[in-house]
């Protein structure tokens, strides 16, 4: 289904309307292949930000044609106020949407829960694609809900409310707690994951249910030691700061406990030793027994461990240096009792079993899908690494992978043998695809999901390209109407951080930078060492020195591109980025300003040690006993270098890279004599959703190229 945005609208007001095209594209799914549904989420158009809730069945018994229904129209059910700690987790995730946001079933698909804006609701789920929807059943709960998770066997439903987890019996709809804070515990949290984990460990929930629904593992955090930020909106001078509990890199973390609840009430707490391992990482209820792992404040140890009721048994003890890389899905237990784990061997990134790789030794794994045969996981090829694809491999069959997606792109998928959906975007458009598939035969596709995302205005002029004896990934867009010839300048749009890469096998990755381009400039996008997805060697490259690496690789890159394609004016050179990308351009301009020309840095690091623990730490130790390293990495003793014209952006709210940063880096660039210009966003967090805001944001960045690059249309 393809949906057009009005012939005369800009793109950068469509991508803001369209929420960066997110809006009316189906997600969050699950799949139970025994009852033949699928659950998931999906707005009613391309600029409707509110989720409703779908299912998908055969149209009847063994019948080849799906049927998608809507379960819950969230537009119809009375809201209230989203809670400040559904605010903080949404912030955490990079939730841009509204309405349904989240969902969670039964182990048997009967019935499912959600909160719409605080308020709990359970759905029915209907047998087959005959049976009649039921309406929702609001739950009384005074409103204020967070995260619910249904108990596997549907029978009650466990959400987060002021800061304890209380329980709801789905017959008769009673309410009670089972484990809250005591009312002298003001920083005391259960059920939530703690700040590192969310932000920096890939873990956003802080409960699970075991499996007998007569229990459950819950995070209990305080904040107690932690320092406080303190987040205020000058725009409104009446209105008090928001106390933000924030563990600055060096400073004290939260205390994490793990701890078994059973439906009384009565805590025993999962013992390890918390001062050696003070990262609780992940939580596994699946498999043949609950595991979970912890890792030291280094991040080179993980301690796996496994559950027997109260019991801790050590599973492995890890060490990697120079630090230990978390992946999706990891580690855990199959239902044979085998550990499952992504364990860098050699120069890869392996699937082991055991401790025994099984996935090919050519293959950069990145997560893992499902750990019961067929294992599916997801990962590239070195060194092209631009597609990301999905892959099942059995025990018998080892070090070989079977592709199960259609055609070369980035794919990801949610599995539950033998369906699959699989989510696919390519190079040569601008649309994803959803398909349903069985995995035996991937190639028939069961079912295509409609979505309702806008088509982009914008067509991306892509070549894909790799430079140097590292063999960096590069992307050059260019102008639609670029004659050849034409020598016309550079902007450079790196993210260059750790755990995310840019230059990818999809359009859709690619728009943004053809609208820039399309002004008049080349972009051209590359990821240095330290991205992800190049193995253990290109990703531990940044240890040394973070600062030095990043940028050198840009220029290097660069620099080799253009002799391949001499239209790119070397003279002119601008860059932007935000977040890590930020950073990377501020710090360009400090550096190397006979470089680059100018740039943009959005919400910028500028002092790492004013950054958190949990990703500071893990590539540069702490201020206390490195402080060599953050004095190089820092951008507020090079301001003296500032060459280039420098436009800093920042969000007053963010509560993840705080403003001080930019304030800070603002006052150095002061003090050196070094002209800049700041825009502060009022109201604005790590993200832009807000329309006008993110619309006016582009054509900032646009006019500000236009001034300092020069001879641009």
């Amino acid at each position: 289904m393809v949906h057009d945005a009005p012939m005369t609208e800009s793109f950068p007001r469509q991508k803001a309307l369209t929420r960066s095209f997110r809006l009316g594209a189906p997600r969050g799914f699950q799949v139970n292949a025994q009852r033949q549904i699928v659950i998931f989420i999906r707005s009613e158009s391309g600029r409707s930000p509110a989720g409703d809730l779908w299912c998908a069945q055969p149209a009847e018994e063994k019948a080849s044609a799906w049927i998608e229904r809507r379960l819950v129209d969230s537009a119809t059910l009375a809201t209230g106020d989203i809670p400040e700690q559904e605010r903080a987790r949404r912030e955490r995730m990079r939730e841009v949407t509204e309405g349904i946001t989240a969902f969670s079933a039964d182990h048997n698909f009967s019935r499912a829960t959600f909160v719409l804006n605080g308020e709990l609701y359970v759905v029915d789920i209907p047998a087959d694609a005959s049976a009649t929807i039921s309406a929702p059943v609001p739950i009384a709960t005074g409103g204020g809900c967070v995260d619910p998770r249904i108990s596997p066997d549907g029978s009650r439903v466990a959400y987060i409310r002021n800061n304890g987890v209380y329980l709801a019996d789905c017959a008769t709809g009673e309410c009670a707690p089972l484990v809250e804070p005591d009312p002298s515990e003001s920083t005391v949290s259960w059920g939530l994951a703690d700040f590192a984990a969310a932000e920096e460990l890939e873990r956003i929930r802080g409960y699970w249910w075991n499996p007998d629904s007569q229990s459950l593992l819950i995070e209990r955090v305080d904040e107690s030691a932690v320092e406080i930020a303190w987040i205020s909106d000058p725009a409104h001078p009446q209105q008090p700061a928001r106390e933000h509990r924030y563990p600055f890199a060096g400073t004290p973390n939260a205390d994490v406990r793990l701890v078994h609840v059973d439906l009384n009430g009565k805590q025993q707490d999962m013992e390890w030793d918390r001062e050696a391992f003070p990262y609780l990482v992940t939580v596994t209820t699946s498999g043949s027994s609950p595991t979970f792992s912890v890792m030291s404040r280094d991040q080179q140890r993980v301690q796996i461990n496994a559950l027997n009721g109260h019991q801790v048994r050590e599973l492995a003890l890890r060490t990697d240096l120079p630090w230990y890389t978390v992946f999706p899905g990891v580690p855990c237990l199959n239902d044979s009792g085998q550990l499952v784990e992504i364990r860098p061997i050699g120069n890869s990134f392996r699937l082991c079993l055991d401790g025994e790789p099984i996935s090919p030794e050519a293959l950069q794994v990145d997560s893992l899908l499902q750990a019961n045969e067929p294992l599916v996981y997801t990962g590239s090829t070195d060194p092209t690494a631009t597609e990301i694809v999905v892959h099942t491999a059995t025990e018998i069959v080892v070090h070989t992978a079977t592709e199960i997606t259609p055609f070369p792109g980035v794919h990801s998928a949610v599995v539950d043998t033998p369906l699959a959906v699989v989510a696919s975007a390519r190079l040569d458009s601008t649309r994803t695809v959803y398909r349903l598939i069985d995995i035996r035969d991937p190639e028939i596709t069961l079912h295509e999901f409609a979505s309702h995302a806008e088509t982009p205005v914008i067509t991306p002029r892509v070549s894909l390209e790799l430079t140097g004896p590292h063999a960096l990934r590069s992307a050059i867009i260019w102008p639609e109407n670029h004659v050849p010839g034409t020598k016309i300048p550079v902007i450079c749009a790196p993210y260059g951080g750790p755990h995310a890469q840019r230059v990818l096998h999809a359009g859709i990755a690619y728009c943004s930078d053809q609208w820039l381009a399309n002004q008049g400039f080349a972009v051209v996008i590359t990821d240095n060492r330290g991205t992800p997805s190049r193995g253990p060697e290109f990703e531990y490259s940044i240890d040394t020195n973070i600062a030095e690496v990043i940028v050198q690789d840009q220029i290097a890159a660069l620099t080799e591109l253009s002799e391949r394609f001499p239209d790119l004016d070397l003279d002119r050179v601008g860059i932007h980025g935000w977040s890590f990308g930020g950073y990377l351009a501020a710090l360009a301009v400090l550096v190397r300003p006979d470089f680059f020309h100018a740039a943009i840095a959005g919400a910028p690091v500028t002092d790492w040690a004013l950054y958190d623990t949990a990703y500071s730490e893990r590539y540069l130790g702490t201020p206390q006993n490195n402080p060599g390293k953050y004095e190089a990495a820092s951008l507020l003793n090079k301001a003296s270098g500032l060459g280039s014209p420098l436009l800093i952006i920042h969000g007053l709210s963010d509560d993840n890279v705080l403003a001080a940063h930019t304030l800070q880096l603002s006052s150095a660039l002061l003090e050196a004599g070094k002209d800049h210009a700041v825009l502060p966003l009022t109201g604005v967090t790590h993200m832009t959703p807000q329309e006008v805001v993110a619309e006016n944001l582009l054509l900032t960045e646009l006019r500000f190229f236009q001034e300092h690059l020069g001879n641009v249309r």
